[in-house]
């Protein structure tokens, strides 16, 4: 167990690191981003967040349900729709308390769109920290290099959309009139949640051994949720350009190939 927890502390760790050096961009740009650029950026972190929840998640919970007694698909499915579920309620929830605040109010600073936002991406890196530190959990209770090399890809997959995804956040919030310190240091914030489950999910050990299909697809449902729900209407946007398209395109491509490659 302690090893996992290690390797969850690494991989998590690096996606923490990621999203910290995504929210620096406000001491660079003085300027927001030109929303072509954004809506690429989003839909790269869609493409990635794609991939990762398929050849990630889904697969090697389908592998790891074969020794269920029952149905193999049960676990899977039943997971899966658990996760969307779950990031549905809690959505749902987020919007109702902010739906009773008057529209001039402000949350630490922050209109309600931007809050909304934060409290978004806060979510979806609770499944993020979760399935990396189920996949090194798994990889240590394996036997052979590509699970561990999985593991190493998916902690790579979400640390790169990570970095856009920080600055995506940190920008709106300095765009509210908060210092550029500020937006920084509440942007990094949300993403503590993702080494805060990795290494809780790791710290579970052989217990999480029978739940690995549950908890894998759990995941994974709860990130295409984050994904049809927050990140492809952000990359798409209303105007009729195809930034965010190729931006997810082209991240589903990068996060398949290292998948692929090293797993």
């Amino acid at each position: 167990m302690g090893n996992a927890v290690f390797y969850a502390a690494c991989g998590t760790g690096f996606t923490f690191l990621m999203t910290v050096l995504g929210a620096a961009v406000v001491f660079i740009l003085k300027k927001d981003l030109n929303p072509k650029i954004e809506r690429a950026f989003m839909g790269f972190a869609a493409g990635v967040m794609l991939a990762a929840s398929v050849w990630s998640l889904l697969i090697p919970a389908i592998e790891d349900a074969k020794a269920f007694s029952g149905p193999e698909w049960v676990p899977v499915a039943i997971g899966f729709a658990a996760g969307g579920v779950f990031l549905f309620l809690m959505d749902r929830i987020i919007i109702r308390w902010f739906d009773r605040m008057d529209g001039e109010r402000r949350f630490f600073g922050m209109r309600r769109n931007t809050t909304l936002l934060l409290a978004a991406v806060a979510l979806h890196n609770i499944p993020q920290g979760m399935a990396t530190g189920l996949a090194f959990l798994m990889a240590l209770h394996g036997s052979t290099r590509q699970v561990f090399a999985a593991a190493v890809v998916l902690a790579l997959g979400i640390g790169i959309q990570n970095l856009p995804e920080g600055s995506a956040v940190a920008l709106p919030i300095r765009r509210d009139g908060i210092d550029s310190r500020r937006a920084f240091f509440i942007s990094a914030g949300a993403g503590i949640l993702e080494p805060v489950f990795g290494i809780g999910i790791a710290a579970l050990g052989r217990r999480a051994g029978a739940m690995m299909p549950w908890l894998l697809s759990f995941a994974a449902g709860a990130m295409l949720y984050v994904i049809a729900e927050e990140l492809i209407p952000e990359a798409t946007g209303k105007d009729n350009d195809r930034f965010g398209v190729f931006g997810v395109m082209i991240g589903f491509l990068i996060m398949m190939v290292l998948d692929v490659a090293l797993g």
